[in-house]
């Protein structure tokens, strides 16, 4: 099967070893998006607008692969606090129409740079007109 690296200036650079995203088999797996910001690399205040820059980030690299937040089948949400999870559900739920992509959240002990959330994606492909 053959990969395609997805890259997009919409979204903070890769820190380390993988890529923004991977097209394979009619999917596109977008790496865990950290609230930053693509050009001055500062993290955004609060989890609001922390959970809106990281769906900000992956409709960035989507957009790059030619595809949208509508494309999007499956999203895995991590948080340090699961306290927060209604702010993260009322942002996260203005950025999709039904149906919503099925989802994961799951509290972690910590995440890079201090962030408090961190969404990572599926998107499928669309092959042809359904």
């Amino acid at each position: 099967m053959k990969k395609e690296e997805i890259k997009s200036s919409a979204a903070p650079a890769a820190a380390g070893p993988y890529s923004q995203a991977v097209r394979a088999g009619g999917l596109v797996f977008v790496s865990g998006q950290l609230p930053l910001d693509a050009e001055t690399g500062e993290m955004a205040d609060g989890i609001e607008n922390q959970t809106a820059k990281c769906l900000e980030n992956i409709r960035g690299i989507l957009s790059a692969a030619g595809l949208s937040l509508d494309d999007l089948v499956k999203c895995t949400v991590f948080l340090t606090r699961m306290e927060d999870f209604p702010l993260i559900n009322k942002v996260y739920a203005s950025y999709f129409g039904n149906p919503c992509p099925a989802r994961s959240c799951v509290e972690v002990s910590a995440l890079p740079r201090g962030a408090a959330v961190e969404i990572e994606a599926i998107a499928v492909v669309k092959q042809h007109a359904e």
